[in-house]
């Protein structure tokens, strides 16, 4: 994927329906405090032929940090039974349209799939535009899938600490500033607020324009201007889903290796042992 944008629009996968070699998946995920399910919206109407990758089944079931990459057997296990073949080309997408979506193309390319990509928009704009949708769940064919992570897009609490304390990298948190910076309560019970010394803000909505849609690469790299986009990057967040929109801009700016740290502040600020600063 060197050098291709991690995103296709809503015209280049209207256009491509139905290909044998195209895998369409829906990875809706409740707004942080909002109810219900994503299956509730993947039932609700979605794209035709799409699949629903459900963030908190498809998780490390051994820890209580929500949705934590499972194991690569596990995984591997869970995308064969969705028929998401390592051959095929993946469309990610979401409801709110770039939201979760980006956590299912990491966690994809973490898990070694070469070709997926985020629909930029995702269904927000695809019904917007009046495009066709289907309530039917899919029942896809499982395929084989063997396991082959790519252990370098995944940081863990100990990667993370041995970077804070060298520099070896900088730690950019798609929070907000008043949860960066110790002024807004976190929306998890039991967590510190603040941020981790030495990491960066950049709150994930400043990426994504009002209709959903991902911003242009000018305009990210205005965005992305008190980063070094020459250095290595980790991007963080309250449990992973928003540091993954971070990634993928990062990726429209040419930024493919860039690591996701998955406990993010729910591992990082709900232990005792780990500094926590506040402040700008």
């Amino acid at each position: 994927m060197a050098g291709i944008d991690p995103l296709v629009s809503t015209a280049w996968l209207a256009e491509r329906l139905g290909d044998p070699g195209l895998r369409v998946v829906d990875a809706t995920l409740p707004l942080v405090g909002q109810p219900g399910h994503g299956r509730d919206s993947y039932l609700a109407g979605h794209i035709p032929g799409a699949v629903f990758f459900d963030i908190n089944a498809i998780a490390d079931p051994d820890t209580d940090l929500p949705h934590m990459l499972p194991t690569p057997q596990a995984f591997a296990t869970a995308a064969g039974a969705l028929g998401l073949g390592r051959d095929a080309t993946v469309v990610v997408y979401d409801a709110h349209g770039i939201y979760s979506a980006p956590r299912v193309w990491w966690t994809l390319r973490a898990m070694g799939y070469a070709d997926v990509f985020v629909l930029d928009g995702g269904l927000k704009k695809w019904r917007a535009e009046g495009r066709l949708v289907e309530i039917e769940p899919q029942a896809p064919a499982p395929v084989a899938v063997a396991p082959a992570p790519d252990p370098g897009l995944v940081k863990d609490l100990a990667a993370v600490t041995d970077i804070l304390a060298t520099g070896s990298a900088q730690v950019v948190d798609a929070r907000s500033a008043g949860r960066f910076r110790g002024e807004t309560p976190e929306p998890r019970a039991s967590l510190r607020s603040g941020h981790m010394p030495g990491a960066l803000n950049l709150p994930f909505d400043r990426v994504v324009n009002p209709d959903g849609t991902l911003k242009s690469t000018d305009e990210l790299g205005a965005v992305f201007a008190h980063v070094d986009l020459g250095r290595p990057i980790v991007t963080t967040c309250g449990s992973g889903v928003t540091a993954s929109v971070l990634a993928l801009a990062l990726a429209r700016l040419g930024r493919l290796d860039v690591a996701v740290y998955d406990g993010s502040w729910t591992e990082w600020g709900g232990r005792s042992d780990t500094a926590v600063v506040t402040g700008a």
